[in-house]
């Protein structure tokens, strides 16, 4: 491949792989099963270029791969505000990925669109919560691969063997130690946000087990795993008693002890949580927008919002992230009509930080996501209130801020 022989587009792949193993200081490559593209998504006409470079070579990738969000909503004309010549850009970038044989999925949630690969698979992942999910939740091994680095990998089929490819790297060190948490916090939805901000800012490149957690659902775990990987570098974790290689605490470390334990305190949560909001407001006080799904909303969240919202209206602009996957399949349950009926955006393809949707003001949103709540500010200029997924129903439909628990 690297002197030519599987066509130019592969070889300048191979040569890009190549040097960064040269980098990391790895010595070999690893072959890998699957990929997830995360340099789909516009940020300037070099990468639309390049995508196109390689494309018009009629080169196609060799593994199953995916695509992550775009900037734009292709299935829902004028939710995004993209201007016509970024719009043209980004759909020439959406089509060369596609020419090269990607799966339009345009999800940052893979793992809820059919891409599944199985403990102890080396694939090549981009997009920061994919990476800890596909790491944590599935037990595939990836490290989080960058643009233009994820294409190049699925062309090539290799990465360097190196990070969490290699499994002694995978064991975990630190302990966090969840058992104190009151029982009635860890069952609430806002827990898993606020425990995967802690551990992000705290861990660092570090491995943590996490034992004590009550009711870890997979919609859970990505939850913690987005928050982990946007406020830190986390790209794997473990919990005790559920994540595919920490069936107990002995194989989470290896049979060995943990270099540090930590006893999670609610008074140290507590802070987190106030610091995922960027502005304190009283209950009562006016709402711009309320955005949910980042990760995008699994087909199970969006039953949860259907119900919540019942009969009701809302009053602000309540924006739902989700891939065409999860909405295609409570279509026939006639959950996104009703949803749409509510009021309620549905935005598929992309998501409100990643491209102009938002009405442009200076405003105040509110989530229940830690990922929206840590890129909401830089990247759209409005402030930020964290709170539960009952409270954005409620905020929605009051048009006012109503924090619950």
């Amino acid at each position: 491949m690297l002197a030519g022989g599987s066509g130019p587009a592969v070889a300048c792949a191979m040569r890009m792989i190549t040097k960064v193993a040269q980098m990391l200081g790895a010595t070999e490559l690893v072959s890998v099963s699957s990929a997830h593209i995360d340099g789909c998504l516009y940020h300037g006409d070099s990468g639309v270029l390049f995508a196109e470079k390689l494309a018009q070579t009629g080169v196609r990738v060799c593994v199953p791969t995916t695509l992550n969000v775009g900037a734009l909503d292709l299935l829902h004309e004028g939710v995004t505000r993209l201007d016509a010549s970024a719009t043209a850009m980004a759909t020439r970038m959406a089509n060369a990925y596609v020419a090269m044989g990607c799966r339009q999925t345009w999800t940052c949630a893979p793992y809820q669109a059919g891409h599944r690969p199985k403990a102890g698979e080396d694939v090549a992942w981009g997009e920061s919560n994919a990476v800890a999910f596909c790491n944590s939740v599935l037990g595939a091994r990836t490290n989080r691969y960058g643009d233009f680095l994820d294409i190049c990998a699925a062309l090539t089929g290799r990465v360097p063997r190196t990070g969490l490819h290699i499994p002694a790297n995978r064991l975990a060190t630190v302990l966090v130690d969840a058992t104190k948490l009151p029982r009635d916090f860890l069952r609430s939805d806002v827990a898993y946000p606020i425990i995967g901000s802690w551990l992000g800012r705290t861990i660092g490149t570090r491995i943590a087990a996490l034992e004590g957690l009550e009711d870890p659902t997979e919609d859970r775990l990505k939850a913690l795993g987005a928050a982990a990987a946007s406020s830190g570098s986390v790209g794997l974790f473990h919990v005790v008693g559920t994540t595919p290689e920490a069936k107990d605490r002995d194989r989470a470390f290896g049979g060995r002890a943990p270099e540090e334990v930590i006893i999670l305190e609610m008074s140290v949560l507590d802070d987190v949580r106030a610091r995922l909001s960027t502005v304190t407001l009283q209950n009562g006080a006016p709402l711009d927008a309320v955005a949910i799904g980042s990760p995008h909303l699994s087909a199970e969240e969006l039953r949860q919002l259907a119900a919540l919202l019942g009969t009701s209206q809302c009053r602000v602009p309540l924006y739902a992230c989700t891939s065409r996957r999860s909405l295609e399949s409570v279509r026939d349950q006639g959950i996104e009509a009703r949803l749409r009926d509510r009021g309620v955006t549905l935005v598929t393809d992309t998501c409100i930080v990643v491209t102009p949707i938002l009405v442009p003001k200076n405003g105040v949103l509110l989530t229940n996501s830690a990922k929206f709540a840590h890129y909401t500010p830089a990247n759209t200029g409005y402030e930020v209130v964290f709170g539960s997924l009952d409270s954005c129903v409620a905020s929605a439909i009051s048009g006012r801020l109503t924090l619950g628990t």
